[in-house]
């Protein structure tokens, strides 16, 4: 999977772009608001589109585009996303607890 063709790298782009939008503008979690916060989203997205199939395996031989497993890659691409915020979200709290007791 290093060397992906330029149809393969679309494709993880488009399920990246997929879990981005939803997790930000639909589901709406998201810890930077413009577009920033959603263009994280998409990187993160596209890596864990791109180890999807590696890592969760080959699903649904039908579903397949240009050597790309679908249902893998947008799992891992929610998944790559998700944990994003989450650890954005988890190192704000504490950044911000430290900042209390140290105000105290």
């Amino acid at each position: 999977m290093i060397g992906i063709s330029f149809w393969a790298f679309l494709i993880l782009l488009a399920a990246a772009l997929i879990a981005a939008a939803v997790l930000h503008y639909l589901l709406r979690y998201r810890l930077l608001e413009g577009l920033d916060g959603f263009l994280g989203k998409l990187v993160a997205g596209w890596i864990g589109a791109w180890l999807g199939s590696p890592v969760l395996g080959h699903w649904f031989e039908q579903v397949k585009l240009a050597n790309i497993y679908l249902i893998p890659a947008l799992l891992g691409a929610f998944a790559g996303a998700f944990v994003l915020t989450a650890s954005w979200k988890a190192s704000a709290k504490v950044f911000a607890a430290k900042s209390e007791l140290k105000a105290v």
